[in-house]
């Protein structure tokens, strides 16, 4: 049976309305230097903060309100003044007697004093928080860069060769996937999006079969690439063979990876490429 269109519609503003729940909830735990340094982050250096009191967290987000203009902000936090004993600044007896309203307000206006006197440490103190909230923004958008030149002394920012780029991601895992000649098939397979089939045999420098040693030959079958196409994504290949080299394959292992299309049969129309479509076959 179809429910009425009244009986959606308030189903959809409960939705709304409990969504608006949630978010205003997750903002709610979301340090003000954070939301300043993603809505503002070139006013990292310029804002001055004024501290209102924890007492509004229990109504209001750590952010209470913001003016880009004057380049202010006031946050639900206590103030350099909260940590002063209180017998610093008054008595116990400073409230008794008459006058009570002028004696609140002489109070009122010495406390003003004080936060006046503090600002410039609370703005330090602030300045300093937005700029470990930029490092740490800024370590969060480059994580996989820090780590590769911190641990694997390899510059992610220099590299130009996109197929090299993605393949560098995977250096984290490099000790779980070092010499899985199926798992490295697979990964080319998604990164050129194409059939790639593996072959494991082995190679010699000389004549003697003694000092045959293992290799492993990716073909990735890739279709239509004209004779510029196919030389320029040659030399990229190329270099992504010596980056696979040099840190997935072991050390005595030959890597060999070839671009080629099997796919298409004989036809003079078609432009042939040597070891790509076409391949010179010796009878013996």
């Amino acid at each position: 049976m179809r429910r009425p269109a009244c009986h959606n519609r308030k189903q959809n503003l409960l939705y709304r309305d409990e969504s608006m729940k949630k978010t205003n909830q997750n903002l709610a735990g979301v340090h003000a230097e954070m939301l300043l340094h993603y809505l503002y982050p070139e006013m990292d250096n310029q804002w001055m903060v004024e501290h209102l009191g924890t007492f509004y967290r229990n109504y209001n987000s750590d952010l209470i309100n913001y003016d880009t203009e004057n380049g202010l902000v006031q946050v639900a936090r206590d103030s350099f003044t909260k940590l002063l004993p209180a017998g610093m600044l008054f008595s116990d007896t400073s409230l008794k007697g008459e006058g009570l309203k002028g004696k609140i307000d002489q109070q009122n206006e010495q406390l003003r004093l004080l936060r006046d006197l503090f600002q410039p440490l609370d703005n330090v103190v602030f300045k300093r928080q937005m700029g470990m909230e930029r490092q740490v923004s800024e370590l969060l958008e480059d994580k996989l860069e820090y780590v590769l030149k911190t641990y694997f002394h390899y510059d992610l920012r220099a590299e130009k060769n996109e197929y090299i780029r993605q393949m560098a991601g995977l250096l984290p895992l490099v000790r779980s996937i070092k010499g899985n000649y199926l798992i490295i098939r697979n990964i080319l397979a998604a990164m050129f999006g194409c059939e790639v089939t593996c072959t494991v045999g082995r190679y010699s420098d000389t004549d003697q079969t003694r000092s045959w040693l293992p290799m492993v030959k990716y073909e990735l079958l890739i279709e239509g690439l004209d004779g510029r196409q196919y030389e320029q994504m040659t030399n990229d290949v190329d270099s992504l063979r010596q980056f696979i080299t040099e840190w997935f394959f072991p050390f005595d292992t030959e890597c060999r990876i070839n671009i080629k299309w099997h796919g298409q049969g004989m036809n003079d129309s078609e432009h042939w490429l040597l070891d790509y479509n076409t391949e010179l076959t010796v009878d013996c």
